[in-house]
């Protein structure tokens, strides 16, 4: 979606002095504009309540996708990744409803956490790819203060656009697949039906029960259906493990009980673990692949849901310019860094926020009240860590299904536009790389182009990425060709 300016010239918010403002108004309701947007606070809250509930998951899901070892085989702490996401999305969402006055929540990315998880903790420490969530958030802030968000977003075709999300919404359906043991490495297929060619165990047939339990809620369009399933497929566990039903050993993550007291204090133990520098092994090349990639992972999503969202609540005019654009768009790049500072991985705005709006949240009322709710969080460890992961994963299946949807906006009878949207898509999943996908997408979007002798409508920064990416998939006999091991 291409923004022609960053806010209209005028609005209810910047009137001018002789704007006369209405007798009787508390400072609330002058801070936030909430008569001004046509709105209440009973409908502010309401509609924070509700964007906590359909989006409360992501503090059950963001720790089961980090929860894998690094390249020096460390893990992170399952209580330390919860409270920093929680943490996380409760101050950037706080920042987006005092200074942003949108109705915006934030959260860890489920596709930059997919990044750090498949491409960058396998190549560097835990700390390092927090180091490189730091550096996608100021590479983000820095364009949208320049003015540069606009030729990047003007120069990726929108079909490519769609293609990266639908690629990514595979790709974290394929982690929530393995996860919960749905799928598996065959013996003499690349994967399987489970172990062996059939489900095994209690746990993963309770991940298939939950999983259309979360289906059969959306189609009757249940507010909070992820939510909802995933606390109903919890309680179904504790039960089942309570009565010893399911032997402990066949849950992935430990048997879903609570040990001690379900209100703890938050674990900021890997607050501020972040490190620059020590790629050496890795490579100046890949490193700029990854970074690059993280800002595609966590740009372009923003952008559209931002205005999506601000849009559906009647902020955004036909040109999709609106109040407070160029601070929410800041604050979301911000997010990247504060995740990583945090240990939870880059924040972002999340769609779910349409949800609060649908309730009536027009002002940034409604995200203080998200953001509450996630530091309330902080206090409630020891119940989210009841959650099995194979409950969990039917979610990231759920949230893959549902960025799939973008399919429903690309010319399947252009071949010039369904060819690259095609690779895009099916090559992150299947080489477990999104870089991989973008590259291949852009790839054949120009080659098609110079085929078709269209080569005058490939702008320079494709060409530029395009140079990049043939780079990237040639480094290897590239650097053999130079002798650099």
């Amino acid at each position: 979606m291409t923004q022609q300016s960053l806010e209209p010239a005028t609005t209810a918010e910047d009137a001018g002095e002789g704007t006369r403002v209405p007798a009787g108004r508390s400072w609330l309701d002058r801070y936030f504009h909430i008569t001004k947007r046509e709105s209440t606070i009973a409908r502010e809250v309401r509609g924070g309540v509700t964007t906590f509930m359909a989006m409360a998951y992501i503090l059950l899901l963001n720790p089961l996708i980090l929860s894998g070892k690094d390249a020096a085989g460390d893990t992170l702490a399952q209580k330390a990744l919860i409270t920093a996401t929680a943490f996380a999305a409760a101050f950037t969402t706080l920042l987006m409803g005092f200074f942003g006055k949108v109705p915006l929540a934030l959260a860890a990315g489920l596709s930059v956490s997919g990044v750090l998880a498949s491409q960058v903790a396998p190549q560097m420490t835990w700390p390092q790819a927090m180091g490189m969530c730091v550096m996608y958030g100021v590479i983000i802030m820095l364009l949208v203060v320049t003015g540069l968000r606009e030729m990047i977003m003007n120069a990726i075709p929108l079909a490519l656009k769609h293609a990266i999300t639908m690629g990514i919404g595979l790709f974290v359906a394929l982690i929530g697949f393995a996860k919960a043991g749905f799928v598996h490495q065959g013996e003499s297929t690349l994967v399987t039906l489970g172990p062996a060619g059939e489900l095994a165990g209690w746990p993963v047939l309770l991940f298939a029960v939950t999983l259309l339990a979360i289906f059969m809620l959306q189609a009757r369009g249940i507010p909070g259906a992820i939510l909802i399933g995933i606390v109903g497929g919890t309680i179904l566990a504790v039960v089942l493990n309570a009565f010893g039903a399911i032997d402990p050993k066949q849950w992935a993550g430990g048997a879903p009980e609570l040990h001690g007291s379900a209100v703890s204090m938050p674990d900021f133990s890997i607050f501020g673990n972040v490190e620059f520098g020590g790629w050496g092994e890795v490579g100046a090349m890949t490193v700029g692949m990854i970074v690059f990639t993280l800002v595609l992972a966590g740009f372009f999503d923003a952008m559209a849901t931002i205005i999506g969202v601000g849009t559906e609540a009647k902020l955004a005019d036909d040109k999709g310019r609106m109040p407070g654009l160029s601070k929410a768009l800041f604050i979301d790049g911000a997010g990247g860094a504060i995740g990583g500072v945090s240990g939870a991985s880059g924040q972002t705005v999340f769609v779910e926020s349409a949800t609060g709006v649908g309730e009536g949240a027009r002002t940034g009322l409604s995200s203080v009240v998200t953001g509450l709710f996630f530091a309330a969080c902080l206090f409630f460890t020891p119940l989210t860590a009841i959650v099995p992961g194979e409950v969990a994963a039917a979610a990231l299946v759920v949230i893959g299904a549902m960025m799939m949807m973008n399919a429903r906006h690309v010319d399947w009878a252009d071949r010039a536009t369904a060819i690259p949207v095609f690779l895009t898509v099916v090559l992150m999943p299947f080489t477990y790389s999104i870089t991989a996908g973008v590259a291949a997408g852009v790839i054949s979007y120009v080659a098609i182009k110079i085929a078709q002798g269209k080569a005058r409508e490939i702008g320079a920064f494709m060409w530029a990425l395009t140079g990049i990416f043939i780079v990237y998939f040639a480094l290897n006999p590239i650097e053999s060709w130079m002798g650099v091991h």
